[in-house]
């Protein structure tokens, strides 16, 4: 009993899958015939009906010759100069072509069908050399194909074609003699005659023979030649020279070749018999033969480029339709270009440049795209295409995970992340050193000056001080000589009293002449010395002033650059110079990232033209080996563009900035910023004082403490304040009675306003007052008041005064877990979040401008760095049509 028979689960389901199907006929190698046989097999007519029918490349070297003559190429114009002059084209020339040809974009989607390689001809090549060329061809021939015919088969056809000289059509014996032309005739009546049931068609074939030979014997039989190659003997004499030179090697190269992939055909069989035998056996082994690009053009409905994208795809989708009721499909392309994107740029195409491939419409930014992918359009569909080139600029505040976002994609794209702080420090560095240069030379010239006149101005204050100096020992001997006068007169007034007194005693009087006479001598000696000396201190003043002088006038024409103390002025200049922020021009940073992209992603350090250590110390990381930049760009990944690969960050959010972005051509495909403004941003500030926390505390610490100091010292001026206030009130209040009155004379010359404040202080602390001590002297009386000794009373603390409290514990603020502390050394960084919201709303209408631009604005509160990415993704891969806004 049969078993039941099993159910299907999903009946509907297609098993096969488009894209792997595509997939795999992409990556599939096309199909390559190479035909052989002997001179005049008819070797180039079955190749181009090959070629015609399975889509295939001919290359033949009549054709190669005629496409580089009709493109102008290098090889083309060489062969137009040569057959100007009368000249032969050489074998080494047609050779290359062909080999050219062989290795061009066109045969690596189309294949090829090549023949009449190898040549006959062993000018350039040898046979052997020949037949090698084509074992290490990089596409290398799926089918051989051998046309066999017996040598005087051979000799007879070809000893029998004509050629039209205008046209160049070849014509065999049996389409120009007119007598095979008659037999035909008379057979095909004989046999109508045994056979009168005719169809219609053949007997319409018959007529359009008769037509055909007519004219050919009316019309072109006069003007048809014969070549001299096909004379009888010249043709016998190819077929010798084939079968001496080149027979044995083919047959050693078909010996090789798999017996299932030799196709060998009677050549004396009709050439439409070759093809369908070839047909068959190609779609026999599966091969599939060339996919063709279609067009999509329609005259008389030309779709417009303001067209909306849906609009668009759904007119091209009838453009010369294969079937009816069949529409073409849209790629993953979108309207974006597949050879522009391939090369790194994100361009829209256009509809009047649309084609279909493989039941899908693509649309192209240019001729010059158009035409590279109707040569090859595989490299430009073979995945991982369409992949974004992953130019991406990341804008964000301060810790908003921007640099870590841009790793993420990096990462994900295979892509380098450019660090704009690292890529402009070398500017930076050259900046400021040329600042402080500038400043080192300036400040020179000024420090010379200023030394100098510092010199100057000491030198003046030291003549001025020699000069008061001088001026004041000239008062000082004025002085001692009225000095030295008035004392002669007053002794001479005493000498005259005393002669008056005493003028009977000789002896005394004798006496005191003596006596005068040495104080008069005395008095000389003594004037005499002070002159000596005065003379001798105004010299040596002389000798100083002349000296100091001379050390002035000396160093100041000494003051240059190697003073000490111009040395310490330029060292100060130096030192602010080089504490002085640097402000580079916008198109600095636009250079630096233009040398980065183009440089440092795509070429080797020696080719930078600076030493590997200056590479290393200007762009990249000690540690990274240098050999893994040395690859190209594309050569990232498999499939990877030509262009993009890069991740910008930390670039400045300015207009200037972006519009020398855009003069460089360097404009990026994607832009994400991050923000948050949810709750006012609490979580990018709370992220902020996680990350800078000891460094806020201890400035919250520092304020807090400086608070309470000066709370405690003006706590601490109040009370003491009080404390005199006090004590004056005590010392005002003494039961003494001479300073009571001296007290009520001093109070009563006191203005009224202060008598009052007095007053209204005294009843205010009238509470503290201690008694009234009682003074009394050892005698029991009281002292007078200059010897009378007031008592210092200390007031009672523990009336009316409050003793200082002990200093409170400072504690940092509270605040929510999920928040921050809202204290003034958060207002910085709300300053620096405030700074970057204000550019981003000034630069994004700018960006916003460009259609090709894909912006991104996230929030990044409650997101982790793998949902951002995935956002970033979806803008990036699926966001080609039109830029998505993400909030």
């Amino acid at each position: 009993m049969a078993s039941p028979e099993k159910k299907q689960d999903y009946p509907f389901v297609d098993i096969f899958d488009e894209d792997e199907a595509e997939k795999s006929f992409l990556l599939s190698k096309p199909t390559c015939l190479i035909i052989l046989g002997k001179p005049g097999t008819g070797k180039k007519t079955l190749a181009r009906k090959i070629a015609q029918l399975w889509k295939c490349t001919l290359i033949e070297a009549l054709e190669v010759i005629e496409e580089n003559i009709t493109a102008g190429t290098e090889y083309g114009l060489k062969m137009q100069e040569l057959l100007f002059g009368g000249q032969s084209i050489p074998e080494e020339l047609i050779t290359k072509m062909i080999l050219k040809k062989i290795e061009s974009p066109e045969v690596a989607h189309f294949g090829y069908v090549l023949s009449g390689f190898p040549s006959l001809s062993e000018e350039y090549m040898t046979i052997s050399e020949q037949i090698e060329k084509i074992r290490n061809l990089k596409l290398k021939p799926n089918f051989l194909i051998n046309l066999k015919c017996p040598d005087y088969d051979l000799c007879q056809r070809l000893s029998g074609q004509r050629q039209h000289p205008d046209t160049g059509q070849i014509y065999q014996r049996n389409q120009w003699d007119p007598e095979i032309i008659d037999k035909r005739k008379k057979k095909k009546d004989q046999h109508k005659g045994e056979d009168e049931e005719e169809e219609e068609e053949e007997e319409q074939e018959e007529e359009d023979e008769a037509a055909a030979d007519a004219i050919m014997l009316s019309d072109i039989l006069p003007h048809l030649v014969q070549k001299p190659e096909d004379f009888l003997e010249n043709a016998e004499a190819r077929v010798n020279l084939y079968k001496d030179t080149m027979l044995y090697p083919l047959e050693d190269m078909m010996a090789e070749q798999d017996s299932q992939y030799l196709i060998e055909l009677d050549g004396n069989k009709h050439p439409n018999e070759h093809l369908a035998s070839v047909i068959a056996r190609l779609q026999s082994t599966g091969l599939r033969n060339g996919a063709l690009i279609t067009r999509l053009q329609n005259p008389e409905e030309e779709p417009s480029e303001g067209m909306e994208t849906d609009e668009l795809f759904r007119t091209l989708s009838s453009f010369k339709i294969i079937a009816p009721r069949y529409r073409w499909c849209r790629s993953r392309w979108g309207r974006a270009c597949p050879v522009a994107l391939k090369e790194g740029n994100i361009v829209m195409g256009l509809p009047d440049l649309a084609v279909s491939f493989l039941g899908k419409m693509y649309l192209f930014s240019s001729q010059e795209a158009l035409r590279e992918f109707m040569l090859n359009p595989r490299p430009y569909l073979l995945p991982p295409m369409p992949l974004p080139p992953c130019k991406v600029v990341v804008f964000g505040p301060p810790l908003s995970g921007k640099t870590t976002l841009c790793n993420w994609i990096a990462n994900k794209y295979k892509g380098k992340v450019l660090d704009m702080d690292k890529l402009i420090q070398p500017c930076m560095e050259e900046a400021r050193e040329k600042i402080i240069e500038q400043a080192r030379i300036d400040a020179i010239d000024v420090a010379i000056t200023k030394v100098k006149n510092k010199l100057e101005l000491e030198k003046m204050l030291k003549e001025q001080a020699a000069i008061d100096a001088q001026e004041t020992g000239s008062y000082k001997e004025t002085d001692e000589y009225e000095e030295s006068e008035a004392t002669k007169l007053e002794e001479e007034r005493s000498m005259e009293e005393q002669s008056r007194d005493t003028r009977s005693d000789t002896s005394k009087e004798k006496t005191d002449n003596s006596s005068e006479q040495e104080a008069e001598s005395s008095v000389d000696t003594k004037d005499t010395t002070e002159d000596t000396s005065m003379s001798r201190t105004d010299g040596e003043g002389t000798t100083e002033e002349l000296n100091e002088d001379t050390s002035i006038n000396t160093s100041e024409s000494e003051v240059t650059a190697d003073h000490p103390e111009v040395q310490a002025l330029v060292e100060e200049a130096v030192k602010l110079a080089a504490q002085s922020p640097i402000m580079l021009p916008a198109e600095v940073y636009a250079e630096a990232l233009e040398e980065a992209i183009t440089e440092f992603l795509c070429k080797p350090s020696d080719a930078i033209g600076i030493s590997e250590q200056q590479y290393r110390k200007a762009w990249i990381s000690p540690t990274w080996p240098l050999s893994n930049l040395t690859k190209k760009n594309k050569d990232r990944f498999p499939g990877a563009p030509e262009k993009g690969g890069w991740v910008l960050d930390n670039y400045p959010t300015t207009s200037e900035h972006w519009l020398a972005l855009s003069e460089k051509g360097l404009l990026p495909d994607t832009v994400v910023c991050l923000k948050n403004i949810e709750k006012n941003g609490t979580f990018l500030l709370r992220r902020l004082y996680l990350t800078n926390k000891d460094e806020i505390n201890s400035k919250i610490l520092e304020r807090l403490t400086d608070e309470a100091l000066k709370r405690q010292k003006e706590e601490e001026e109040t009370r003491r304040e009080l404390q005199e206030v006090l004590k004056l009130k005590e010392e005002n209040q003494q039961p003494i009675k001479p300073a009571e009155d001296q007290y009520e004379k001093m109070v009563e010359s006191e203005s009224h306003h202060e008598t009052k404040q007095t007053s209204q202080e005294q009843s205010d602390f009238s509470e503290v007052q201690e008694p009234e001590p009682k003074l009394e002297s050892e005698s029991g009386d009281k002292p007078p008041l200059e010897t009378e000794a007031i008592p210092q009373v200390e007031p009672d603390r523990t009336k009316g005064v409050v003793e200082p409290k002990p200093e409170p514990e400072i504690m940092l603020p509270e605040f929510p877990e999920d928040g921050f502390p809202d204290v003034p050394e958060i207002e910085p960084f709300k300053e620096k979040i405030k700074l970057f919201m204000h550019n981003w709303q000034k630069l994004e209408p700018g960006i916003n401008d460009s259609s090709l631009i894909q912006t991104a604005v996230l929030e990044i509160a409650g997101q982790t760095p793998e949902t951002l990415l995935n956002q970033i993704v979806l803008v990036m891969e699926r966001g080609r049509n039109k830029n998505r806004h993400m909030t």
